[in-house]
């Protein structure tokens, strides 16, 4: 009979608690030596101009040292992996002392030293059998449990055989087959702790697994592609069209279902806060259409960052609300995009993406891009405009002379470093593309052609083999990577073909957009090539094709070795034929008994088809040679 054994219960804890312990440990241990020895160019903390300074000690200080350590999750984590090790010690500890499972030992069983005499044990036996008695202990499996061990050790101690067969084979009874016993602790007999075990199964598979369940589905059910929420992305179905203008994009974005509970308003002051920052941009935010607190203050927010005024009407609780959306900002205006694509709406998918980089130079719609370089104000602007050489663009200033650069008179040695090295950083691109079919010797594209548009986009900027910098942007909080949107469509008609986000760090990109050719015609694209983060260095282009139609395709001609194939019987036609042939067999077999009369019928049937070959070979005319004529003759006279 199988027991209830603690020791094996301790066994099949401790081989439970290690498939936890072991990934757990690698998690903390990894993570601290990546939080010890993290690198800078890693987490983008590169410092390049000394406007980005502060940003690049802000990003070490949150992600090294102790500062990474205290996110939630990691703490809970170690809190729990602590508190199993600490157990995981205890029974270690407990199995190593007394580490047999089901091990039988009469003297451990009758609580006696080993060796003792026989009047020791018949004693240990007397008062442990009147403790276990079943009569005594009425329902109660433990004792019952007990009390045929402690008779069973008694036996293997007193009885000849028994105790002869427990030294030669571990057990009274005499060799026995495997057995294991039930790695669940032993108090689960004891009657006194039937309703505990009970109550503890009832609010475990009823209460706390549907629970988690229930947490689990409905925490994952609200979140869509991107871990951006099914209600961000209604929203944007609602707000975004057509011919949604880049001025609305800062109060669509701060109605995301992301923001709602942080920003919603939850005392007086901040109601009070919001209406100093609404009142103190009044004049360059345009009206809101949507007046509920949350869209409200994120607007404010969004606007406040964007017209570089955040460090100065907004309070520290405002600071940490413009930094969590600046957080999310990038997926969730991705997730814009991939709406606007969705509708076919080119004109808001461009929009769209200038926002992008809006929000991560911090320039606005209608402000000069000259702004992005380091320590341009509106002043240092109207220097450059005024100018006799005026540079609208930050391509157009990088082309002229240093000593023709207007706008710095009064920079420092320093800050004139500043903008030169950003000039190197902005990118400067070139763009070619080409239009073909893949494995088509032909130039020719045709109707219904699988074309592909080669989009080739050259970096000037960086060497040969080399990758881009970081995105030098002081003004977001946060490291960002260089992409470059690569969008393809017809402006006019407002038709999209492809929208994607090319990530590629290198100094050459190649992507390739394939699709169906459409009917014959001549057709004009537009390419635009959109930075992920620069304001001031896209790129647009016109791309022709002319498709043209299938009937001047040349005729397909089948090789006769294809054709000879194709006149192969397949498998299947060669089993049929088989299958035919063998019933074909066996009706043969069958009508033996008529093969005369089979004979005579042949042999009628041939004299027939002579004549009717000879009445055909008469009626062809003319033409026809005299033996033909007596052939028909001879047909004419049998009949």
């Amino acid at each position: 009979m199988l027991q209830y054994d603690d020791q094996g219960f301790h066994f099949f804890l401790l081989s439970s608690i290690s498939f936890y312990l072991l990934p757990s440990w690698y998690y903390i241990i990894s993570s601290v030596i990546s939080a010890v020895k993290v690198k800078d160019e890693a987490i983008g903390a590169v410092t390049r101009t000394s406007e980005e300074k502060k940003k690049t000690a802000e990003i070490k200080k949150e992600s090294s040292g102790l500062t990474r350590l205290k996110t939630r999750k990691f703490l809970i984590n170690s809190a729990i992996t602590v508190l199993l090790t600490i157990l995981f010690v205890w029974l270690f500890m407990s199995v190593s002392s007394d580490g047999e499972v089901q091990s039988f030992d009469p003297f451990a069983i009758l609580e006696i030293d080993s060796g003792a005499d026989a009047k020791t044990i018949k004693k240990a036996y007397r008062s442990l059998s009147l403790k276990f008695h079943p009569d005594k202990n009425p329902n109660n499996r433990a004792a019952e449990a007990k009390f045929m061990m402690v008779s069973k050790a008694y036996e293997a101690l007193t009885d000849e055989t028994a105790k002869e067969n427990w030294e030669k084979y571990g057990n009274p009874d005499g060799k026995q087959s495997l057995e294991v016993s039930i790695g669940l602790p032993s108090f689960l007999l004891d009657s006194n702790y039937r309703n505990l075990v009970l109550i503890a199964y009832l609010i475990t598979m009823v209460g706390v697994i549907p629970f988690l369940v229930y947490k689990y589905y409905s925490d994952s059910s609200k979140y869509g592609e991107k871990d951006v929420m099914y209600a961000t992305y209604s929203w944007y179905h609602f707000c975004l069209g057509d011919h949604t203008l880049l001025k609305q994009m800062p109060e669509i974005l701060a109605g995301s279902a992301e923001f709602r509970n942080r920003n919603k308003p939850k005392t007086q002051a901040e109601k009070e806060a919001i209406a100093r920052w609404v009142a103190a941009l009044r004049q360059q935010m345009p009206k809101p259409k949507h007046n509920n607190a949350v869209c409200l203050k994120g607007n404010a927010l969004m606007h406040a960052h964007l017209l570089r005024k955040a460090d100065t009407i907004l309070d520290e609780k405002g600071k940490d609300d413009l930094k969590y959306m600046l957080r999310q900002s990038s997926s969730l205006v991705e997730a814009m995009i991939s709406v606007c694509k969705n509708q076919q709406s080119i004109e808001s998918v461009c929009n769209c993406i200038e926002f992008m980089q809006s929000i991560t130079q911090a320039v606005w719609n209608k402000e000069s891009e000259l702004l992005q370089m380091p320590h341009f104000t509106s002043e240092e602007i109207k220097h450059v405009l005024n100018s006799k050489k005026p540079c609208k663009t930050v391509a157009q200033y990088r082309k002229q002379e240093p000593s023709q650069r207007k706008g710095m008179v009064h920079f420092t040695n320093e800050q004139k470093a500043d903008v030169e090295a950003f000039l190197k950083i902005f990118p400067d691109i070139s763009v070619k593309t080409k239009v073909f079919v893949d494995d088509d010797e032909d130039d020719n594209v045709y109707e219904g052609d699988l074309c592909t548009i080669q989009v080739s986009i050259e970096r000037n900027t960086i060497e040969k083999y080399g990758k881009a910098d970081a995105v030098h942007a002081p003004r977001f909080p946060f490291a960002k990577r260089e992409s470059w949107w690569v969008v393809l469509g017809q402006l006019k008609e407002g038709k999209i073909l492809s929208v994607d986000n090319v990530t590629d760090q290198g100094q050459t990109i190649v992507h390739k957009i394939k699709f169906m050719a459409p009917p014959a015609g001549n057709y004009e694209f537009d390419l635009l090539v959109k930075s992920n983060a620069y304001v001031g260095c896209d790129y647009q282009t016109k791309i022709e094709m002319n498709a043209l139609d299938n009937s001047a395709l040349p005729e397909f001609k089948v090789h006769p070795d294809d054709a000879e194939l194709d006149d192969e019987p397949t498998l299947f036609e060669e089993m049929l034929n088989a299958h035919v042939e063998q019933d074909s067999d066996d009706e043969e077999d069958d009508s033996d008994s008529d093969d005369d009369d089979d004979d005579g019928d042949d042999k009628i049937n041939d004299a027939a088809a002579k004549k009717k070959a000879a009445l055909r070979r008469a009626r062809q005319g003319d033409d026809d040679d005299s033996d033909s004529d007596s052939e028909a003759e001879e047909v004419y006279a049998d009949k």
